[in-house]
């Protein structure tokens, strides 16, 4: 795979590697949390225990100040130490000599009086200041962690006598510490694993996120055909229609049956044409290519024009076609002229389609500050199962008494897009065998906006 087809990979794909980075990411974040606690919890503890160390050997200063010059005395209290002082493994008093430090006072009698040089305990006393260090110590005499505590011991004076040196067993913390990480470890392992199984749980995501990339591709080579195919009818159909009309206008000597043939390719046409037009609105909606001419205006009179329009349809069927204002009523809303004249052709259009017999009735009146539109008919109605998919593209009510009618099932989906583009409403209510009734409602404005 080379460069720009990853690339592309990744582009194609966002959501995938979103996923495949929130697996790598949320454990990491959860890990690395732990690590970050445990070692602050860490430090916290031995920086405790240090101070500890610390204050435990000057408190054994202030204990034998008195008894600085007495080997003897600081040995009586070495004793007792160990009697009520168990995590002490070690307690060693020194004096200071040329050569290193004397053992004058000790847990271990037998070494009392050797000499030892240790750079530390010189250190100490050099600098005259108390030491504590963690140290690892793996002998006969001890073994495991422990701090380590030399204190220079001082007079009431504040002189320097002796040196004190103490190991400390951190045994008891350390099994404290021990388990407090260890169930910080688990609480993490059990983390980790929750969300890598809510994460695999939901792995389909990636393909569905492939899934609807290859769809979003279809689709778009599916409008832009649709697109390309309804521009190219439009040439064949403009001119096999103007011929049709050419031929019934000039010639005219057509028999019956000719006639009836060229009415048959002008319906036909009309159809086809009707199709075409719907297809490309869908195109443009979908696209977001829809222009719309929002204008303030008084609708009525579009209202009226497309009755008058549409009254030749409804006296072929004998249906009665009226439209009513409600007195007091204003029609002034911002809309868009052609398109609202589109929807009203298609509703009305279709409740005559739809009415074998009885009336349309259209009336306009004002409620909730807004213009309400009812298209109310007498014609065969819808249960309402057939109801729920009016509004879907290609959606067609299939029965016995809609065998017979024509439609391409786009017109309600478009009609919707178009009023919530001037931001209407459209809903239908409709009863088997009663009628149906639209209502179309679109905000008001003041009529001295009318024209602005």
């Amino acid at each position: 795979m080379n460069k720009n087809s990853k690339v592309k990979f990744l582009q194609d794909n966002k959501q995938v590697v979103y996923s495949i980075v929130l697996m790598i990411f949320i454990p990491g974040i959860i890990v690395l949390n732990t690590w970050l606690f445990s070692q602050s919890f860490r430090n916290t503890v031995d920086q405790s225990l240090q101070e500890k160390a610390v204050s435990v050997g000057q408190a054994i200063n202030s204990a034998i100040v008195d008894k600085l010059d007495s080997p003897e005395e600081m040995q009586m209290f070495v004793d007792d130490w160990e009697n009520y002082n168990s995590d002490t493994t070690s307690l060693d008093i020194f004096y200071p000599e040329e050569n290193g430090f004397r053992l004058v006072a000790s847990l271990e009698k037998d070494e009392i009086g050797e000499i030892d040089e240790s750079m530390l305990y010189t250190i100490t006393w050099i600098k005259n200041w108390p030491i504590a260090q963690k140290v690892y110590e793996s002998n006969q005499k001890r073994s495991g962690h422990y701090w380590l505590v030399v204190v220079p011991l001082k007079n009431t004076d504040g002189e320097k006598k002796a040196l004190l040196s103490m190991y400390l067993s951190t045994s008891v913390i350390d099994k404290i510490l021990s388990s407090a990480l260890s169930k910080s470890y688990i609480i993490l392992i059990i983390s980790v694993l929750i969300v890598v199984m809510l994460l695999f749980a939901n792995s389909r995501i990636f393909e569905y996120a492939i899934l609807y990339n290859k769809i979003k591709e279809i689709d778009q080579m599916k409008d832009e055909f649709i697109s390309m195919a309804s521009h190219e009818l439009r040439t064949p159909i403009t001119v096999i229609k103007g011929y049709v009309e050419m031929i019934s206008e000039t010639e005219k000597n057509l028999s019956d049956e000719t006639k009836e043939y060229l009415s048959i390719v002008n319906i036909s046409t009309e159809r086809l044409n009707s199709l075409v037009e719907d297809l490309l609105d869908v195109s443009r909606i979908e696209q977001g290519r829809l222009k719309m001419n929002i204008q303030s205006m008084d609708v009525w009179p579009i209202i009226e024009d497309t009755v008058k329009e549409l009254k030749i349809q409804a006296d072929a069927k004998k249906l009665t076609l009226s439209s009513v204002l409600e007195q007091g009523s204003s029609t002034y809303i911002n809309a868009d002229k052609d398109r609202l004249k589109q929807v009203l052709i298609n509703i009305i259009g279709n409740s005559i389609k739809y009415t074998p017999s009885g009336s349309v009735e259209i009336k306009a009146t004002n409620r909730d500050k807004k213009l309400a539109i009812f298209i109310k008919d007498t014609g065969i109605g819808m249960s309402a199962k057939e109801r729920e998919g009016l509004f879907n593209k290609f959606y067609r009510v299939k029965n016995k008494k809609t065998a017979d009618v024509s439609g391409t099932g786009l017109g309600l989906w478009i009609t919707k897009q178009i009023i919530e583009l001037m931001e209407g409403t459209i809903t239908i209510d409709s009863m088997e065998g009663v009628g149906t009734q639209v209502t179309i409602e679109i905000p008001l404005i003041e009529k001295k906006d009318h024209g602005k």
